[in-house]
């Protein structure tokens, strides 16, 4: 198997990407074995008792991270939209423009959204994921979405990928940040593909002519629906079997 990549040019071992993977499925079991000993809810910190109001942000404010680099905020949609019964709501990721800018080429930005006609914006996030949730709390797929929708500006896929990939959250919300976080580690590769599948869709609204961004006929560019236990399942399996591995190479050498 070839090494992958980061992003700075070092090689990243299959067993370290195997680790990662195991980290973030570790944390989201206790992040939700810890709510169900406390017979808490994953989103009592930003509502409270209460079911949130159609639109409204929780927190108010949203939720930005210590250094800057991202925010999120959780809000539901009319039950016409978005039947209440698979989402309760959704979390909305973003990087925060002016702590990432010098860490991306604004050029290569700005030829990325050319074809899109996109103009200038003065908001000051970008998006980069979305994540719905379950009545009871549970993450249940992920989706991308148009500009108008959050009014800013999406930022080109390999950007996207690399800004989620090194996703950290220190919010003042410690379990939502670590679900969160976990939940976008588990599912890297649902989310390449999840990326590369919005910035087509942005393209083929594009070859129809100007205003793509605008369009409030295209609003979901991308969804994939997430079967979460399946998921820890294969990262115990990962994790597993490199020491199976070594387990038949110590047999091998003793017999």
């Amino acid at each position: 198997m070839r090494a992958k990549m980061t992003n700075r040019g070092k090689p990243t071992s299959a067993s370290a990407i195997s680790a990662r993977v195991y980290g973030a499925a570790r944390a989201l079991v206790q992040s939700y074995s810890t709510l169900q000993r406390d017979g808490a809810h994953l989103l009592a910190p930003i509502l409270g008792a209460q079911q949130p109001r159609q639109w409204d942000h929780y927190p108010s404010e949203d939720a930005v991270s210590k250094d800057g680099r991202y925010q999120w905020f959780y809000h539901s949609h009319d039950p016409e939209d978005r039947s209440a019964e698979v989402e309760h709501g959704h979390f909305h990721l973003f990087a925060r423009i002016e702590k990432i800018a010098n860490s991306i080429d604004l050029e290569s930005e700005k030829e990325f959204l050319r074809p899109f006609g996109a103009h200038e914006q003065t908001a000051n996030t970008r998006h980069l994921l979305a994540i719905g949730m379950s009545p009871i709390g549970l993450p249940t797929s992920l989706f991308t979405v148009n500009r108008w929708v959050t009014g800013d500006l999406p930022l080109s896929g390999s950007v996207t990928v690399s800004l989620l990939s090194k996703l950290r959250l220190a919010t003042g919300y410690p379990v939502i940040d670590t679900v969160l976080t976990s939940v976008v580690r588990l599912h890297a590769p649902e989310i390449r593909d999840l990326v590369a599948e919005r910035d087509r869709a942005l393209l083929d609204r594009a070859a129809h002519g100007p205003g793509g961004l605008d369009d409030e006929s295209l609003e979901v560019l991308s969804v994939r629906a997430l079967d979460v236990d399946r998921r820890l399942a294969t990262a115990r399996r990962q994790k597993s079997a490199p020491r199976r591995a070594a387990d038949r190479k110590v047999w091998k050498a003793g017999s």
